[in-house]
Formats: structure tokens, sequence, C-alpha cells
């Protein structure tokens, strides 16, 4: 991964991680923010809302559904941001 790539992945788990109240250390790009973290709807818009706010994007809330863990918000963010 280049450095950009690595820099936006810490921000958006750091977000993940504020919104769903757990350490950086718990979250891997695979774990589910529903089955192994907990996160409810509210918390997985919550989560959307502020990537909205942190990389000025517009999301699709049907894109909720790919959002189950880091790597797939990275996929929807960066789609959206057009990186």
């Amino acid at each position: 991964m280049t450095t950009a790539v690595d820099e936006r992945m810490a921000t958006i788990k750091d977000i993940v991680c504020e919104i769903l109240e757990i350490e950086p250390e718990e979250v891997t790009e695979t774990s589910l923010f529903n089955e192994d973290h907990g996160a409810d709807s509210l918390r997985a818009i919550e989560i959307l809302a502020s990537l909205e706010k942190q990389f000025s994007i517009a999301i699709d809330q049907a894109e909720l559904g790919r959002m189950v863990n880091l790597r797939g918000v990275y996929e929807v963010v960066s789609e959206s941001a057009g990186w």
C-alpha cells in the first residue's frame, strides 16, 4: 500500500474506533462491525456521516450493506472520493 492509502485507512480506523468505542488493536481489516464489535444500524449511520464530513464526500446509504468492516468502508469511501 502507498503512504496515502495507509493514512486514509488510519483515519477511517480512528473514526470507526471512536464511534464503536473500541480500541484500535481490536479492529482488523476484516473484523465485522456488527458481529465482532456489537455495532448496530445507528452506529453504522454515524460512521457514514463522520466519513462524509471527514473526507467531504457524499455516500449513498444503500452502501451501508458493504460497510461491514474496515476493508468495505475503505472501498466505499475510495469510490465516493474518486481515489
